[in-house]
C-alpha cells in the first residue's frame, strides 16, 4: 500500500485538521458543546506549546491545505487555524 501522504507531518495535521473540523461543525445532537470546547482549548493549548520552528512549519503546511481546498467554508477554516489555535502565538 503507497501512502498519498508526502510525510508523516503531512498525513498527521490532515487527520488532526479533519477531526477538529468535525468538532467545530458539530451539532448538540453529535457532540456535548463542552465537551468539544474542552477538544478545542486542548489542541490549542498542545499546538501553543510547540517550540517556535515546529509552530511556523505547521502553519506554512495548514497554509498549503488551505490553499489547495476547494470547500470555501473549510478552506476558511485553514486560514483561521493558525491564529484559532495559537500558532501565531508567540511564546
Amino acid at each position: 500500500m503507497t501512502s498519498s501522504y508526502p510525510s508523516l507531518t503531512r498525513a498527521l495535521a490532515e487527520a488532526l485538521v479533519d477531526v477538529l473540523w468535525f468538532i467545530d461543525g458539530s451539532e448538540d445532537e453529535q457532540m456535548d458543546q463542552d465537551d468539544a470546547v474542552k477538544v478545542m482549548e486542548g489542541v490549542a493549548h498542545v499546538l501553543s506549546t510547540l517550540p517556535c520552528d515546529q509552530r511556523q512549519a505547521l502553519i506554512e503546511l495548514v497554509g498549503e491545505m488551505a490553499d489547495a481546498e476547494s470547500n470555501r467554508a473549510r478552506r476558511e477554516f485553514l486560514e483561521a487555524f493558525p491564529e484559532g489555535f495559537g500558532l501565531d502565538d508567540a511564546p
